[in-house]
Formats: structure tokens, C-alpha cells, sequence
């Protein structure tokens, strides 16, 4: 069946199936972005007998967040759409909330756990919508993300025992 010009994007995606999905890439970005500065503040803020190690952890946690928010930032372009790119745009939609005065070894990493949680399960209603859109390049990054995010929370949970 063709398509009109307009129906179809630069990249070749139903202009309506890139616009939903950019929606929701906006919605990964912010809880990305708050979900970022928690883990920075655990960094930071980190107390008691597991300091060394949580606070090396963290370190490395926060800094793959942040290419991760640059590659989603990136992805929502490449859709022909604008990333947000302000604070209060993302705590208006993140439902991951702002963290503070969290300091407790294992209070940090169970807070790390729960926001795990909610980026998986919207990377996969994300690849849910990609692949109902032939987005193979929105599909594979949610892919990506959802399998390395799995392996850091079974290893996050153990860890809790």
C-alpha cells in the first residue's frame, strides 16, 4: 500500500507511530535524567560499612546512566522529534520520584533496585511499541537496555540477599 509523503519520516516510520514513540522516549528521558541524579546522590551521600564498594558502584552506575541519556535524547532526534531538556518538564512526568537525604548502604540500593524496575518496564512497553512499528532502532536500544538492566538487578538483589 503506498503512502503519502507526509504519512512517512525521514527514517521511513508512520509519522503518527514516531510521534508516539518519541512521546515516550520523553517519558524514558525524564525518568532517566531524575533516576541519574538519585543515583548521583547516593554516590555522594553514602554511609556505613559498604562505603568503598557502594560508592565505586555508584560511580559506575551513574555514568552508564548518562550515556544513556545521551543515546535516548539521541534516538528521540533521530525521529524527527526535540528531547526535552528541563527539569521541570521531568519531574512533571517521570514517575521516578526525586530521592533525598538517602544515605543508608542498603536504603540506596534497594532505591537503585526500584528504579531499575520502572526503566524496564517502560523500555519494554517501549519495544512493545517499536515492534508494532517497525522502529528496529528504538526496538534494539529498549533491547539492549531491558537485558544489561536485567543482569544489574539479579546481581543488585543478591547482593541485598
Amino acid at each position: 500500500m503506498a503512502h503519502q509523503d507526509s504519512d512517512i519520516n525521514t527514517i521511513g516510520l508512520q509519522t503518527s507511530s514516531a510521534n508516539h514513540l518519541a512521546d515516550k522516549l520523553n517519558t524514558l528521558l525524564a525518568n532517566y535524567q531524575i533516576f541519574y541524579m538519585n543515583v548521583r546522590g547516593y554516590h555522594w551521600n553514602v554511609k556505613g560499612p559498604q562505603f568503598f564498594e557502594l560508592h565505586a558502584k555508584f560511580e559506575e552506575f551513574y555514568t552508564d546512566l548518562l550515556t544513556k541519556i545521551d543515546e535516548v535524547a539521541e534516538r528521540i532526534l533521530t525521529l524527527g522529534h526535540q528531547p526535552l531538556h528541563a527539569y521541570s518538564d521531568y519531574g512533571r512526568i517521570s514517575t521516578i520520584e526525586e530521592d533525598k537525604n538517602v544515605a543508608g548502604g542498603e536504603d540506596c540500593v534497594r532505591s537503585v533496585v526500584k528504579g531499575y524496575q520502572v526503566l524496564i518496564e517502560l523500555q519494554r512497553e517501549i519495544l512493545s511499541l517499536a515492534s508494532d512499528a517497525d522502529d528496529e532502532g528504538t526496538a534494539s536500544q529498549a533491547s539492549d537496555y531491558i537485558r544489561e538492566q536485567e543482569k544489574t538487578l539479579w546481581m543488585l538483589n543478591a547482593y541485598l540477599g
